[in-house]
């Protein structure tokens, strides 16, 4: 057996006159919370981050290709649907689907209430898991490529706000830029969702896009966006600029970043608030180790007295500490991982915690960890808190034989 691992084992801590005892247990605690608490952290805002993305990417898309024009408002120039474009895009391996759609501004006015309001126009091949997830009541509307359809889908804000239920007759008003007179076109609610995204719930609704291409006076083939979806998101940056190098030259690409800048750069301002805990945490516990170790070191100054006369070396009695200090890491270690764990497993299955979805887009704190952060917390944990004791060990090089045996 190795011989500072035989010595570090049988050094005591748990005399009750022993002051190293309250100084172990305090340290066992300091990094058992430390590392629960960056579990914690990390495992929330990995899960919120990816909760309020996949929000905002399933109601919009990774990646649009639009007209490109000058024009900020929702009305611009169509896009032609260019066929050999589309096969092209929908050949690509890296791509899981194309769509299209229209965006045109509205009113929504009844005998009390006016609600501007923004109709997506969508064609039959439109993804709607994501609207059918969050489907309170009724529907997906019935688009398909025979009839055109005067079903839509609202949200529950509006149809709070404007006393509407499934089977409600909705007229909605429609400007053109440049005319003074307004179009109405009378809907039908089919289904009413809730996504908890107030950008979306405040404004949106969904339905047949032929009737906005009727409203715009556009020919079948003319749209006001082309949605592309990824297979992974992280493709989303470069996929941007194949396409942007790729697609003719009066069309441009616009991601989801670049749609939603306040929403993505909100989350990511989230990354430096775990940077922050996670170096305060490990400071916290390498602080409280380095004084443990110290009073080991102390407590047992006539010990390394006798082991530096039996012919022991400072680096040999270094590592006695280190083995122990070790034995007191990974204890606080395992105490942290029980505790992070169980908050994990208990959020995730129960969501016991709420939140305000008014503010935060989603009414429960998420919580989502792969193995990969789990062990790498862990594994940082354990090496700088032993980095960080190399440096109090060397205190060891000062004590002189003669006088610790003489230490009480």
């Amino acid at each position: 057996m190795n011989f500072e691992y035989f010595i570090a084992k049988r050094i005591n801590t748990g005399r009750v006159q022993s002051l190293s005892r309250p100084v172990v247990r305090i340290s066992i605690v300091s990094i058992a919370l430390g590392l629960a608490l960056m579990i914690i952290s990390v495992a929330v805002v990995i899960g919120f981050k990816n909760s309020v993305s996949q929000k905002v990417m399933g109601f919009a898309s990774h990646i649009q290709l639009i007209p490109f024009d000058n024009n900020v408002s929702l009305q611009g120039k169509p896009i032609k649907v260019d066929s050999e474009l589309v096969t092209k895009l929908r050949g690509n391996e890296k791509i899981a689907h194309v769509q299209f759609t229209t965006q045109k501004a509205g009113l929504i006015k009844t005998d009390n209430q006016i609600h501007g309001v923004v109709v997506k126009g969508v064609d039959s091949n439109y993804d709607s898991d994501f609207i059918v997830e969050n489907l309170i009541c009724g529907s997906f509307p019935d688009i398909n490529d025979s009839l055109k359809t005067n079903e839509i889908i609202i949200s529950e804000k509006i149809a709070k706000k404007l006393d509407f239920e499934v089977g409600s007759d909705v007229r909605v008003w429609f400007i053109d830029d440049g005319k003074t007179t307004a179009r109405g076109r009378k809907f039908s609610v089919s289904g009413i969702y809730s996504t908890g995204m107030e950008e979306f719930d405040n404004a949106y609704i969904i339905g047949d896009l032929r009737q906005l291409q009727k409203l715009n006076n556009w020919e079948n083939d003319e749209v006001g966006s082309i949605e592309v979806n990824l297979n992974s998101v992280e493709e989303i940056q470069n996929m941007s600029f194949e396409l942007y190098n790729t697609i003719p030259y009066n069309v441009s690409v616009i991601t989801v970043y670049d749609e939603f800048p306040q929403i993505f750069s909100w989350l990511n301002l989230l990354d430096m608030n775990v940077i922050v805990l996670l170096t305060l945490m490990i400071i916290v516990a390498t602080i409280t180790m380095i004084s443990t170790l110290l009073i080991l070191i102390i407590e047992r100054t006539s010990m390394v007295g006798i082991l530096k006369v039996l012919g022991s070396t400072n680096g040999s009695i270094r590592r006695i500490f280190l083995y122990k200090a070790s034995g007191i890491i990974m204890k606080g270690m395992l105490l942290g991982n029980f505790i992070g764990l169980l908050f994990y497993f208990i959020q995730l299955n129960f969501k016991l915690i709420g939140l305000d979805p008014e503010s935060y887009y989603v009414d429960y704190v998420p919580v989502e960890l792969s193995l990969l952060y789990f062990v790498l917390l862990n594994l940082g944990t354990f090496i700088v808190s032993i980095l960080v004791l190399i440096i109090p060990s060397y205190f060891i090089t000062r004590l002189v034989p003669a006088r610790a045996l003489r230490y009480e």
